[in-house]
């Protein structure tokens, strides 16, 4: 009786939980998390929740108390923490809680382990009215929401102006060009074409650089095509032949006009940083968590010296008039569908508002999950750069909750090579990719063209 009536209390400030689970004295917990000194407040954020409902508890009189068991694993990364988190499942040990990479959910649901959140929501409207809309778009999965984002970032197109500046670029160019990409005036081609315009002047060594290696950034660029690469409706990853011929094509035009290496797969990170941080690149894309780097290899002292130097833009559209791009790979918390989902759920709600998501946003340099976080202090004090990266996310893509995104990726990458080395037109890069892309994935994949 003492916990219906905190949950009545509760309901007033929070929202009411969907239903009143029946409670021990103390109800323990399973966290699972992986063990990350980048960012141990993913998990804490959850620790200290509990914290403040068992305070809670006691202010009302309650004997109730949550105990968190939290489950910290050494999984190199969040794929492999992905895959372990499965196998605990598969034999019983479900967590309540999981931190975990958003693009996993679409495995946890099919497995029986991600709880349906959409009742638990839709309850507590207000615990969640100020999240930035497009992240719900990370934890979707047929149509539901499986999760909750519990970070954000943004990768873009960072730009040196001063070599613009040194290839006679006036001021209101400089200053111009996001609005100009925002509009769809300012093209994928535009962009190679300014690197070539830059080289060519003798401004810089480099045109432009992109990652080395496979990874979730080239889906900017991919989409900035208009190439979707995910089936909402059937829960599969796809791909359009004419899309990725004419995504290859533009990687094409860059080598052939000089402002794109033909080597840049064989590059190291370690010489890809370099190349934009040491002044010999006009342009990079990748993400926000570089400004640090930025600011120490260019000497710069804040954020008016930073964008005197560095402007950002979003990929560019791929044709006059269309819409720009860029990526966000959010982390999120998921719910086990277990006897204590709705509790677990509750503290996730806590967790997830403004002041414990803006201790871990500004100690990670990650983007905030609600708007008004930016608001807060500890943004406006020193956390300019993640101010202004957050109105970015209205163009934000997403990796796809598929199991075999990774896959895919590696597949699609080899075109990337093949093309920018010269060893495959466009035409054959795509032929080459979707055939690969149908023998290793088979029915997760849709060939639309």
């Amino acid at each position: 009786m003492k916990f219906n009536l905190f949950l009545a209390a509760t309901a007033l400030a929070f929202g009411a939980i969907t239903t009143t689970p029946v409670l021990a004295e103390e109800v323990t917990l399973k966290l699972w998390s992986r063990a990350d000194r980048s960012g141990p407040l993913r998990a804490g954020n959850i620790v200290t929740a509990a914290d403040q409902l068992n305070r809670a508890f006691a202010a009302a009189g309650s004997d109730t108390r949550v105990k968190i068991d939290l489950i910290e694993t050494n999984a190199k990364g969040f794929d492999a923490d992905a895959l372990d988190l499965l196998k605990a499942h598969s034999v019983g040990d479900t967590p309540d809680i999981a931190v975990a990479a958003h693009e996993w959910i679409g495995s946890f649901v099919e497995a029986g382990f991600a709880a349906n959140l959409e009742p638990h929501i839709a309850a507590n409207a207000a615990m969640y009215a100020d999240i930035i809309p497009q992240l719900w778009t990370s934890v979707m999965y047929k149509g539901d929401r499986y999760g909750i984002p519990q970070d954000s970032e943004v990768r873009m197109f960072f730009v040196n102006n001063d070599i613009l500046r040194k290839a006679g670029k006036s001021e209101d160019f400089i200053a111009g060009l996001p609005a100009a990409v925002e509009a769809g005036e300012f093209t994928m081609y535009d962009w190679c074409d300014l690197g070539a315009e830059a080289v060519n002047s003798g401004a810089a060594k480099i045109g432009w650089v992109h990652r080395p290696n496979v990874g979730p950034d080239f889906q900017m660029a991919m989409a900035a095509f208009g190439i979707d690469i995910y089936n909402d409706d059937a829960a599969k990853l796809q791909i359009t032949k004419s899309g990725l011929t004419e995504y290859y094509g533009w990687l094409k035009y860059c080598v052939g006009n000089g402002s794109l290496p033909a080597d840049m797969t064989s590059y190291s990170w370690d010489s890809t940083h370099a190349a934009f941080r040491g002044g010999d690149a006009m342009g990079k894309f990748h993400g926000i968590w570089n400004v640090g780097a930025q600011l120490e290899a260019f000497g710069l002292t804040g954020e008016d010296d930073y964008f005197h130097k560095l402007t950002w833009i979003h990929a560019p559209a791929g044709i006059k008039g269309g819409a720009p791009k860029n990526l966000s790979h959010p982390v999120v918390y998921v719910v086990g569908d277990t006897p204590n989902k709705d509790l677990a759920a509750l503290l996730v709600a806590m967790a997830s508002q403004h002041v414990p998501n803006t201790a871990h946003a500004v100690g990670t340099n990650h983007t905030p999950i609600n708007y008004g976080q930016t608001a807060m202090p500890e943004f406006q004090d020193g956390g300019w750069a993640l101010i202004k990266g957050t109105p970015m996310l209205k163009y934000a893509e997403f990796m796809p909750n598929h199991a075999k995104i990774g896959q895919y990726n590696a597949i699609t990458y080899t075109g990337v090579q093949a093309v920018e080395t010269g060893e495959m037109t466009p035409e054959d890069a795509a032929e080459m990719v979707i055939e690969e892309l149908e023998v290793e994935l088979g029915d997760d994949v849709i060939i639309l063209d």
